[in-house]
């Protein structure tokens, strides 16, 4: 029986044949239905998989007329990381005119609304500059990154340290105060660059802090779009599911420990957002056919019942793409393509 050629989700190679190739897919899709509670893909989905994971060709991509746009988080950041010592507004040209990216987003290297709130006003010119030095759609972004704001980065307790001794009441409300100061502060530095011209503003690596990190953002995002009803709003999650470090927070009436993609979309249109960009983690001691089975089945989820926009999240780490500083091209082409072609998305 013949090989194909594949990979862990470390990007380390591997061969299967074909019978393994689609066992994998079977025990991916049905992994990420067990959790999430959602339908494994179809027979004709996994047909499908297999083709594109069984493909020959080093690139493989999607029927002419069937591309979708691009939207991208840190991108001025990770230029730099692989060594082109160019400053962010020449980044964000390089983007456009050379890699044409549909669209880009400014950053700061401290990568936080809490940071940035204290230097935003020498960030605003950097950002006009940029608007006046391309031509695509332009977002500002940042991470609400509410592991800053508990000591000894910040000012409340730190939950971290109160749970394993027991102070669960006294950990919930760290969380909770904490929640209030970071949505202040988004909302703050958020206004700030929306009115000096940002196309959108991007909320990055939502939920990496657990629930209340999700809170603030969708608190945040609500507060915005009231005051700014045009504003365009990307929430782009940090894992697949919302790790329950409080328990108990609430959305207007949701809880949030817990909720998988398809969950978190209607949390995030409710309160306002343009665009969601859900998650699913990549495992890196399965294959690439486990995962991408894996995520298709829980984007699939999500895109069925999304009444905005979703980007799923296909950089390293997530999206069946592997964990690698360097990802392979035929991972994350056939990753992207097959999550273009299976599910009902607007971009990635």
């Amino acid at each position: 029986m013949a090989k194909i050629f594949s990979r862990y989700g470390d990007g380390t190679p591997l061969e299967l044949d074909e019978k393994e190739l689609m066992e994998e897919l079977h025990a991916g899709t049905e992994d990420a239905a067990d959790r999430a509670k959602v339908s494994t893909l179809t027979d004709d989905d996994l047909k499908h998989l297999y083709e594109i994971l069984a493909s020959p060709y080093k690139f493989v991509s999607v029927e002419p007329g069937k591309e979708v746009l691009l939207t991208y988080d840190a991108g001025t950041l990770k230029i730099r990381r692989v060594g082109v010592n160019v400053d962010r507004i020449q980044a964000l040209q390089i983007y456009e005119k050379i890699m044409g990216a549909d669209t880009m987003e400014l950053c700061h290297v401290d990568y936080s609304y809490k940071p940035l709130k204290p230097i935003v006003t020498m960030e605003q010119p950097i950002l006009e500059q940029a608007l006046l030095s391309t031509h695509i759609p332009l977002f500002y972004g940042a991470m609400p990154n509410l592991g800053l704001y508990s000591q000894p980065d910040g000012p409340f307790p730190n939950p971290a340290e109160l749970l394993p001794n027991g102070k669960i009441k006294e950990a919930r409300e760290s969380l909770e105060q904490t929640v209030e100061e970071a949505v202040r502060d988004i909302v703050f530095a958020g206004s700030a660059m929306y009115e000096s011209g940002a196309d959108g503003i991007n909320l990055d690596s939502v939920g990496a802090a657990g629930d209340a990190d999700f809170l603030a953002s969708l608190m945040a995002t609500k507060k915005l779009k009231e005051k700014y009803p045009d504003i365009c709003i990307e929430i782009g999650m940090a894992g697949e599911f919302i790790l329950g470090m409080h328990g108990e927070l609430e959305f207007e009436g949701t809880r949030l420990a817990g909720l998988y993609a398809h969950d978190q979309v209607r949390l995030a249109a409710q309160a306002g957002a343009t665009i969601f960009g859900p998650v699913v983690n990549t495992n890196t001691t399965e294959t690439s056919a486990w995962n991408l089975a894996r995520a298709i089945t829980f984007m699939k989820a999500c895109g069925e019942v999304a009444e905005i926009p979703i980007h799923p999240n296909m950089g390293m780490g997530v999206g069946a793409v592997p964990v690698n500083d360097h990802p392979p091209i035929d991972s994350v082409s056939r990753a992207s393509a097959a999550m273009t072609s299976l599910v009902r998305l607007d971009g990635l």
